[in-house]
Parts: structure tokens; sequence; C-alpha cells
């Protein structure tokens, strides 16, 4: 498979996937037409089938106008917020696309409808995880949010992480205020830092990456635990409390 972004709104980006299939790509997250047309036009591609992660509008918001010029099935969660749905998935289903095996796996956290999209090496996670950081939780628990991460904590190390969003270098930044003695995580910063002065995309990560970097999948480290409690004070040693406190000391920074 080779997987291209199309950059959208700000900091979105739109995943253009193509299999064994020469003529027609997988679309992930499409939240604007124009720039998925122009890409495609540019490519000399059409539209085998939309997927979707969740039912936020810079995810969805391009799907109908696709849809209109180009009729596709279209599969996401069960949410009858996203009207444009041909298909719904949830955890344990299978889909067969472009000649690829699909597996679905809810990750609620961001949303509660929210889902991820694996194939061996591949992880399309929308906003449930960053490179470096997650998603804000909006809808969830915080134990629902750390049981989404520790299902994907579990896919293998080279599992590459096709996220919805350039926001690494504020997730670095962050994660650095988390663990400043982690050297992976000061590397990898200044490998950031170096592609954002260039205007380089920074996806995709991989999960042995993130591992090693990513404080809101560290969350039962010694050195994450102990950042958590100097912060608050006082965190119970549990999973959902050290994310929780991560969580809402970065959407306080």
């Amino acid at each position: 498979m080779r997987v291209h972004a199309i950059k959208a709104f700000d900091d979105n980006y739109i995943w253009a996937i193509e299999t064994n299939n020469n003529d027609t790509v997988i679309i992930v997250d499409p939240g604007e037409a124009k720039p998925v047309q122009q890409w495609l036009e540019q490519n000399n591609k059409r539209i085998d089938t939309i997927l979707v992660t969740h039912h936020h509008y810079d995810h969805t918001g391009g799907i109908a106008e696709l849809v209109a010029q180009s009729p596709c099935p279209v599969i996401g969660p069960d949410n009858p917020d996203i009207q444009t749905l041909t298909q719904t998935v949830t955890e344990g289903d299978e889909l067969t696309l472009g000649g690829v095996q699909w597996q679905i796996v809810t990750t609620p956290g961001h949303t509660l409808d929210h889902i991820s999209f694996y194939t061996p090496g591949f992880l399309f996670c929308g906003d449930t995880l960053f490179s470096g950081g997650c998603g804000r939780m909006f809808e969830g628990t915080p134990g629902q949010f750390t049981h989404s991460l520790l299902k994907l904590r579990q896919l293998p190390g080279e599992t590459r992480v096709f996220c919805a969003h350039e926001y690494t270098q504020a997730n670095v930044n962050f994660a650095l205020k988390v663990e400043p003695d982690n050297a992976v995580l000061q590397g990898y910063a200044e490998k950031v830092r170096m592609l954002r002065e260039q205007d380089q995309i920074t996806l995709p990560s991989t999960l042995q990456l993130e591992l090693a970097i990513n404080p809101f999948l560290r969350f039962d480290q010694k050195s994450v635990i102990k950042a958590a409690v100097e912060h608050a004070g006082s965190v119970k040693n549990t999973p959902e409390d050290v994310f929780y406190t991560i969580r809402q000391w970065k959407d306080n920074a």
C-alpha cells in the first residue's frame, strides 16, 4: 500500500490510500471536498471508498460533496450525525477494501463514536492518537480513553500511525515538560523541529516510537507517574488517573 497526505484546513490530513487497484483510492476522513478533488484530478484517481473515524465536521464535512460527484460507499461508526454513511462498523468487524483486509478497533475517548482502521503495518486512528499526543477528551471518560490507548499499544511496534492532524511539534514540546530527561524524545523533538521549519510533514509515526516518547501511551511509566504527581500534588496510581492528569495538564498548558 501507498498512503498520501492531502492537507486540509490549517492542520488536518486527509489520507488517500492506494492499494493494488491503480485507478482508485480509499479516502480517510475528508473534512473538505476541494483538496481531495484537486488531488484526485492531479493524480488521475477516483474514490473507491470513504472511511470515517468519527463525527466531527473536520473529518466529515467534505463527504456529501464528494459522494454527489462520485457515488461510493461511506463506512464509519454507528452515529446518525454522520448522515452520509452507507455502512456502519464496530469492534471486531472486518472489511476487504482494495484487496486489503481491514480490522475495526473501537477507540472512544475523544468522541464516543470513535473507531480506528487497522491492517498490518498501517493504523488510521483519526484523533485518538497523535504523534507525541492524543485527542482532547470531548465526550469519553478517562477509563474509556485509556482502554482505547491500551488496545492500540498492543499492535505491533512497526505499525505506522496515520493520525489526522499536524500537531506533532506542539505535542513533543509538551511531552518534554512531562519527561525532560527522555533521550529518545529529545532527539525526536529536534527532528520534528527541523521538519516543521521546512514545512514538512511529520507523519506517519510508528507505534514503537510513540511507545518511547508519547506520555499518553506511557501513563504507567514511573517517569510519567512522577511528573503527574508533581504537577497535580496527588494522583491515584491508576492508568486512567495518570492519563487524566496529563490530559488536563496539556489542556491548560
